[in-house]
């Protein structure tokens, strides 16, 4: 059953209210919480006074990270099929003796 939630995430001080899947509600929510987190961190590091700008930051910061989650999964894609491709080579090897 798709169950909808009306549901209200704070971001920076903002109030977004939202209808979601029941079952998307811890995951907005806690990322709801990430973000805020990161812009307290960005408002306490550096002195940034407008939302805007820290809220950027923050997309740009998660953003790289997913980037980086994918390029890494590449690599390991690749690393994994290399891994595949040298077991198959000495199970032919073996099976031809």
């Amino acid at each position: 059953m798709d169950e909808k939630l009306k549901i209200k995430i704070s971001i920076a001080d903002r109030v977004y209210p939202l209808t979601v899947d029941f079952a998307q509600e811890e995951g907005l929510r806690s990322a709801s919480k990430k973000i805020d987190a990161m812009i307290k961190q960005f408002e306490k590091n550096y002195a940034v006074r407008d939302k805007q700008d820290v809220l950027a930051m923050c997309a740009l910061q998660f953003a790289s990270q997913a980037e980086q989650k994918q390029i890494d999964n590449a690599i390991d894609g690749v690393e994994t099929i290399e891994r595949i491709k040298k077991i198959n080579t000495l199970l032919d090897q073996y099976l031809d003796n």
